[in-house]
Order: C-alpha cells, then structure tokens, then sequence
C-alpha cells in the first residue's frame, strides 16, 4: 500500500508586488516529500476553493503587517469551505502575533526557518501523528531551488521601470534574517540578530528559472544584502557570468554602504540599478531612538558614495513618529530637494507612521510604553496618538493624496510637489522636473 497523499494548499497574501518566494521555497521541499501542493497568491489570483475544500493543511505566508491583515480575512473564507482542514501560519509576521492567530482558528504556527517546519507538519498529518514544533526555528537549512510551478506568471507582478520601459522583474532571497537589532524592524523579534544564508548554488538556480520565465531584473529581498559580504559578492559576480544583459537591486543598510564602500563598483559592474536602504529618519535623535547605527551625516555621505559608484540610492522613511514635528517634517521635504532625492523616495515613503507590532523592541523606550496602548489584534499593532493631533491628521491627508495622484499616474515630481504644497501651505519653489532615468519597481506600497 502507498503512502498517502496529503493534499496542501499554501496562500500568500501579498508580497509587494513580487511572485512570493515564500511560497515557492516551501513547495519544493513538501513536493520533493510526495504531497499535493498547491500555491495561491490572493494578491492576483482567487482562492483556489476547490484545492481549499479538499486540503489536509492549508498554510498561510505572512512576511508582513499587510499579508497579516489580509490573512485573516482569508482565514475566515478557508473555514467555511474546509472546517476540518489543519490551519498553519507561517513567516515572520506569524510568531509575533500567535495568541490572535491561534484565536481564529490557526492551530501551527511556525517563524524563522520554517521549510522544516512546515515538512515535519506535513509528515505529521499524513501519518495522523500529533506533536510540538517550535514556535520560532533558527536552525541551518539545506534550501532546496523554489518550485514557482502553479504561481501566476510574472506578468501579473511588479515591473521595473527603466529609461522609459517596462522589464519583467523576478525575485529571490540570498539570506534570511540580519547581524542588526534595529528597534522598529519586525525582523529583530524573531531572529534576535540571526542571519542565515542560502545556498550560492540554490540561489543562481532560482535565477536562472526566473529568467527562462522571462525575468529581465532580479529583486533580491534580502533584510541586508551585506549582512554576508563575501557571500554577496560571490552570487552577484556568478549572475553577471551567466547572465550579463540581467539587473538587479539590492537592500543594504546606510551603516554597511560606509563600511563595504569597497564592494559597490563590482555591484555597478555585474548590473545592480539601485540600492534600498532604510533612512528611516534625518533626526540624530530620531535614529538614535530606533537604533539605526548610522546618523544624518552618514546618509548625506552614503549618497555622495553611492552616486560615484554609478548606482542609484532608493532610501525609505519612517515620516511619522511620535517625535515627529511640523518643522522637522518640512526639513525632511527640503533635504531631498537639496539632494536632489525627489525622484529617487517613493511617495509613500512620505506618509509613512510608525508601526509597534507585538514584541517590538520600541516597547523598551519608557517614552513608547507610556504613549502605546494595548495591543490591539484587529489593527496587529499597539496603537498610538501623535501629541499634536494635526500631525496625524496631516499623515492621513497625505496617504489619501498620494493614493489618488499614484491612480492617476502622476509623477513622483509632481506628487512631491502636492506633499509639499500641503505641508507647508505653498507650493515648493523648486526645480521638480521629473527623471526618466531613476529605475524603481512600480509597486507603490511596502509594507
């Protein structure tokens, strides 16, 4: 007698834009094992009710407070169609917010490395045994190359836009976790200064996949692409050997663009277009706060570097948070006019506010603890209330804006001339033509 198929369906929610690793990843392992797998994205497909109904397990992704949110509401529709399915969630946002999960209805949660996780789950329920798993793995893994078989194709994600045209964009994961223990990143709860790589030749393979696909530029999702140096370096000089014509973008820390200085000319040279890094901030006193690792200064400096490299700098912002003021909001406009930067920050980098999820190290702040209140589990956040309640009214004025000028396909020029106009009463007396030549991905939001 054969060994019983267990029928799995794996949902993601929403990965910015981007054909979900988290998926893909897992699937290879628990298919390579006998089971049925099938991978839905709700970000640009239905619910797959039929493989729903008939699942043994249904697991869903949660890599951030967006996917979360809308997880639960999924959650709810894979109840009513499968009441006996095993309900599992998975990814960094899942540990974090286990007591709420497991009230509607999730009866594993796994965060960290969680393809094993989700393996030993899996052989559970098809031999009908019970047993504990740890809420959070940070055990080495052997990766297997992510199966994308089933994923919509990747027409239906994000786009890179570069000199006036659109390129097909893959993406994939070189390491998982960071060496740094920043205080509002949701990363540092459930790894605590833990980074784990992916194997070189896992990685070169999910690329090469990708690019049969017809990716022309390859995301690499990385929480820092320098977190493992030598181990950067050795995957970007191997893509450009095999694939010379592929770009690619990267996430690094201001911190590591002074440190590895010496490693942004071969980024240039194997195809990176732009680098992400996390600002967050351009108060001392700010990023002092959030443990960030680098100062304003540092930032006008890792710009003037990146720049002589050839690369282009794509910083984000935390623009709203409880030490934020009208003056130091109108600063931060101004400074990226002075850098010449308009183009470069997405919009809604602009109207972004603070966010406190469960276990946050921002709880360490008296000032945080004083100003949060309780956790509230529909929200996924400890909610709080600016001192001066027309900033926050201004970051909801902003978010509305920039969502109806992002609809109508405005530049980001133009858009930053509105955010300006709106927070400082007048319109910005300001040379804003807009640059065809900064490439971004045209997913607008990001978390």
């Amino acid at each position: 007698m054969g060994v019983q198929v267990l029928k799995i369906v794996l949902i993601s929610t929403y990965e910015m834009g981007r054909q979900p690793f988290g998926l893909a990843s897992p699937a290879a392992w628990l298919r390579a094992d006998g089971h049925e797998v099938t991978c839905a994205d709700l970000a640009c497909s239905p619910l797959p009710r039929n493989s729903v109904a008939e699942a043994g397990l249904v697991a869903f992704y949660l890599p951030m407070h967006t996917a979360t949110r809308l997880a639960v509401k999924a959650m709810e529709r894979v109840k009513e169609l499968n009441p006996r399915a095993h309900l599992c969630c998975f990814g960094l946002y899942a540990p974090m917010n286990e007591p709420y999960l497991r009230e509607l209805g999730a009866r594993t949660i796994l965060g960290g490395e969680f393809e094993q996780g989700l393996l030993d789950l899996a052989g559970r329920l098809r031999e009908g045994r019970n047993g504990h798993l740890p809420l959070i793995s940070l055990e080495r893994q052997q990766f297997l190359t992510p199966d994308r078989t089933g994923l919509p194709s990747l027409t239906r994600y994000a786009k890179l836009l570069v000199d006036g045209e659109e390129r097909l964009a893959g993406y994939t994961e070189a390491s998982r976790g960071c060496k740094h223990l920043c205080r509002h990143c949701p990363v540092v709860p459930v790894y605590n200064g833990v980074f784990r790589v992916v194997e070189r030749k896992v990685v070169l393979e999910d690329i090469r996949q990708q690019v049969a696909a017809g990716a022309q530029h390859i995301t690499f999702g990385d929480p820092d692409f320098l977190n493992g140096p030598r181990h950067a370096a050795a995957i970007v000089e191997s893509l450009h050997a095999e694939h010379p014509s592929i770009t690619y973008d990267v996430t690094i820390k201001i911190e590591h663009l002074l440190r590895y200085r010496e490693l942004l000319p071969v980024l240039k040279r194997t195809g990176c277009l732009f680098v992400t890094s996390a600002a967050e901030s351009i108060d001392d006193a700010v990023l002092e706060k959030l443990a960030k690792g680098h100062t304003r200064a540092d930032f006008i400096d890792a710009v003037s570097i990146v720049r002589a490299a050839g690369l282009t700098l794509a910083p984000t912002f935390v623009a709203f948070t409880p030490w934020t003021t009208w003056a130091g909001y109108r600063e931060l406009l101004q400074f990226l006019a002075d850098l010449d930067l308009v183009d470069n920050v997405s919009p809604i980098q602009l109207a972004i506010r603070l966010l406190i999820p469960a276990g946050s190290r921002l709880l360490d702040l008296p000032e945080i603890r004083e100003l949060a209140g309780p956790f509230d589990p529909a929200a996924l956040s400890h909610k709080w209330r600016h001192s001066d309640p027309s900033l926050d009214e201004l970051c909801a004025d902003l978010q509305r804006l920039i969502q109806r000028e992002e609809r109508r396909k405005a530049t980001r020029a133009e858009i930053f001339s509105k955010i300006w106009e709106l927070a400082n009463g007048r319109p910005p007396d300001l040379h804003l033509a807009s640059r065809a030549t900064i490439p971004y991905l045209n997913e607008p939001w990001y978390c």
